[in-house]
């Protein structure tokens, strides 16, 4: 079957298809958490003393007892074995974004050849998988494969089912033999750990006696395409590289605004109740679905939680959406870009910091200015996004989300902060030194009687900046809709408790010369308002003024994962991770080479299958049409009937530049002497990109010429109109 005869049968066996019809919904107190080895399943089973250590790690980050782990790990197996679990797996987060396991069963075979089951606390503590295919940056040569997996104890055991099976699955940290992080989990761990210690000394400072652990929380909006596995499999793009490099947009896109939080299809909500009940199953606090801006776009967005826990979740959200999607006919597209001229995906990352004695400790109250503790804590804040605002653009960088940022759909690449008009205003008072009140937010009335009066917030929110506080929290909403959350949850993390110390520090020696605590509060942050309120700012993000204006004051644009990724390597960030002992030197210059390499690759593999796709898809598809038009204006003129060759000749012309574009890009291609790997990726920045989007730009202007019989590839349209 030829590539346009499989796209119109495609069609066809899509607007024939039956919906899977929706599973009769179970009560969610039935589904909760159902699969996940609770703190109450472990109460159920383990002796008092044994639930009692382990309660208190989880609850306060204590100390794991060892010495309770083989009793644990036999009640764990008992209850994954009641599941219908053979097999379980130490899942880990590698520095490549996805999430890894290895399967083991509990098998065990005796001397008489009989077997039993077994699961001892050694190995549910510290497994060895062979790590020497896994990133790591230099911290070790390829022939040195030993790495280990150690339990996360604060983040529970589940069992994941599928068509193929039962599998307990426990979190574990990913570290090489030499004791760096090879992954993910490690460094957030330790933030965690950093941040709870600078903010109870703050706490502390402040009068608090009792302070329980402080966490930082997370909720991650997860944005996320949905295209039929039927045209999905006839773009070899989307399957290789989760984006369509060529696709010319459809006349309709996303400019009637008819999309954003319409009816939901029937099928994509069949699908998404499928989804929800599976994440329900594994405590997953999933809490929100609609449609988003583009068309065939929707959303994903689960309550706060603990941020460990919350990363943990996020992983096995983005691994459950793309496996359900499969059983729908679908295949679910986590690309921040798969789609050009419609709005991409991302991952706002709502984080906010607590405990259990003092709560959420940004909530402003209903007297901001009046509030210590949230006014030094979210100076804090502010004072970490502006000294370290390139690490948080660093941290967010890659191929995929550089097609995302600053395009108008997306912060720009200036990391600012947005506080809304009351806390700016509050804030300002500060730095002049005198703080009288809070605006007030005001009762919103309707003009409709039989509707409600009701409390306006004391902001608006403002969707153009990169890190915005919306009422208790702050939203990075530059964050990639294909990333890993813990990245950002680490720099974050870390930033605030370095500005925690600092402030700290501060406030101890306003104290020591005799002032009182509210008068020496406001003196610390006036200073942090003197140095720090560049970064505050409540336009509009998006406007050339302020590209201009963030230049004036002191704030970097870094365009692309070229320009950010390198801030990883600056004195004053490396001294951040050791001195808050989040990452050391090796284990930050680790993080640059991997993430550094894998821009590099994508582009080069997005550049082979540009000219692959160029050569072997569209230049015969633009040949067919051209001896078909030649032919038929051959046979016209035969007969006395004059055609204009105009078409023939413009589609002539955009197959030859396009032909020579791909030659050029074959030609750059081929190039390997690069000085360092940032000439490498500024290369693949300024060369191969741009010399890509050309071809593109000729692709897609053929596709709007050649006759729509003879197009081989799934079009705009089809792809995200048709469900």
């Amino acid at each position: 079957m030829s590539g346009n005869e499989s796209r119109f049968a495609a069609i066809c066996q899509i607007t024939d298809r039956e919906v899977l019809p929706p599973k009769t919904p179970s009560r969610l107190e039935e589904l909760w958490a159902t699969d996940v080895f609770t703190l109450n399943k472990m109460q159920a089973c383990l002796p008092k003393d044994v639930f009692k250590a382990i309660k208190k790690t989880v609850q306060t980050g204590g100390k794991l007892d060892v010495s309770a782990a083989g009793v644990v790990a036999a009640a764990m197996k008992d209850w994954a074995i009641s599941k219908g679990a053979l097999y379980y797996a130490h899942v880990f987060y590698p520095m490549t974004n996805i999430t890894a396991e290895k399967h083991d069963g509990f098998v065990s075979v005796q001397s008489d050849g009989s077997v039993i089951t077994e699961f001892t606390g050694k190995v549910l503590v510290q497994g060895e998988p062979d790590g020497s295919s896994f990133p790591n940056g230099g911290i070790r040569s390829t022939f040195e494969a030993r790495g280990y997996t150690a339990w996360d104890v604060t983040s529970p055991a589940y069992v994941m089912q599928t068509d193929n099976g039962v599998t307990l699955c426990i979190p574990t940290v990913f570290i090489s033999w030499s004791g760096e992080a090879l992954d993910k989990k490690t460094p957030l761990l330790r933030s965690n750990a950093a941040m709870s210690k600078a903010a109870t000394r703050l706490l502390k400072l402040l009068g608090h006696t009792d302070v329980a652990t402080v966490n930082s929380s997370c909720g991650a909006e997860q944005e996320y395409f949905l295209v039929d596995s039927h045209f999905a499999n006839s773009r070899p793009d989307l399957l290789l590289t989760g984006r369509t490099l060529f696709g010319r947009p459809a006349a309709k896109g996303q400019q009637f605004d008819d999309h954003y939080f319409g009816a939901i299809p029937e099928r994509v909500q069949v699908f998404m109740q499928d989804v929800e009940e599976r994440m329900y199953r594994l405590g997953i606090p999933a809490k929100t679905r609609h449609n988003e801006v583009a068309p065939g776009q929707f959303e994903l967005a689960p309550f706060f939680e603990a941020a460990n826990v919350a990363s943990d979740h996020q992983q096995m959200t983005m691994t459950i959406l793309k496996n359900t999607a499969k059983k729908h006919g679908f295949i679910c597209l986590l690309h921040e870009k798969p789609f050009a001229g419609i709005n991409g995906s991302g991952k706002h990352v709502n984080w906010s910091v607590g405990n259990a004695t003092q709560g959420n400790l940004l909530d402003p109250g209903d007297t901001p200015h009046a509030n210590l503790q949230f006014l030094l804590f979210c100076g804090a804040v502010i004072r970490g996004v502006h000294k370290y605002g390139p690490l948080l653009r660093a941290v967010v960088a890659s191929a995929s989300n550089d097609h995302r940022l600053g395009a108008n759909e997306a912060p720009p690449a200036i990391i600012s902060v947005y506080l809304g008009s009351q806390l700016e205003d509050v804030f300002e008072q500060i730095k002049k030194g005198e703080v009288k009140d809070s605006a007030h937010a005001g009762v919103m009335n309707l003009g409709v009687d039989t509707l409600p009066e009701f409390p306006k917030d004391p902001g608006d929110r403002n969707r153009t900046s990169p890190f915005a506080f919306t009422g208790n929290r702050f939203e990075f909403r530059a964050v990639g809709s294909n990333q890993a959350v813990s990245g950002p949850l680490v720099a974050m993390n870390t930033i605030l408790t370095d500005s925690l110390i600092w402030i700290a520090d501060e406030l101890e020696a306003e104290l020591a010369k005799g002032a009182e605590m509210s008068a020496a509060a406001y003196t610390v942050l006036k200073e942090v308002m003197d140095l720090h309120s560049p970064v505050v700012f409540g336009g509009n993000g998006y406007s050339e003024e302020w590209h201009k204006l963030a230049v004036e004051r002191g704030l970097l644009n870094l365009p692309t994962t070229a320009d950010a990724l390198p801030m990883l390597k600056a004195k004053h960030i490396e001294e951040l991770f050791e001195r808050t002992g989040v990452l050391s030197a090796v284990e930050l210059e680790s993080r640059f080479e991997v993430y550094s390499e894998q821009y590099i690759q994508v582009i080069e593999m997005e550049a082979k299958l540009v000219i692959s796709l160029a050569k072997t898809v569209i230049y015969p598809a633009a040949f067919r049409y051209l001896s078909e038009l030649s032919g038929t204006i051959s046979s016209l003129k035969a007969i006395g009937v004059a055609l204009e060759a105009e078409s023939v000749e413009k589609v002539a012309a955009l197959t030859k530049l396009m032909m020579d574009t791909v030659s050029k890009l074959s030609e750059a291609l081929g190039k390997h002497d690069f000085a360092s790997t940032e000439e490498h990726m500024q290369y693949s920045a300024t060369t191969l990109r741009p010399l890509m989007d050309k071809v593109r730009e000729y692709a897609d202007a053929l596709e709007g010429e050649v006759a729509d019989d003879l197009w081989p590839l799934p079009k705009y349209q089809e792809m995200l109109f048709i469900k």
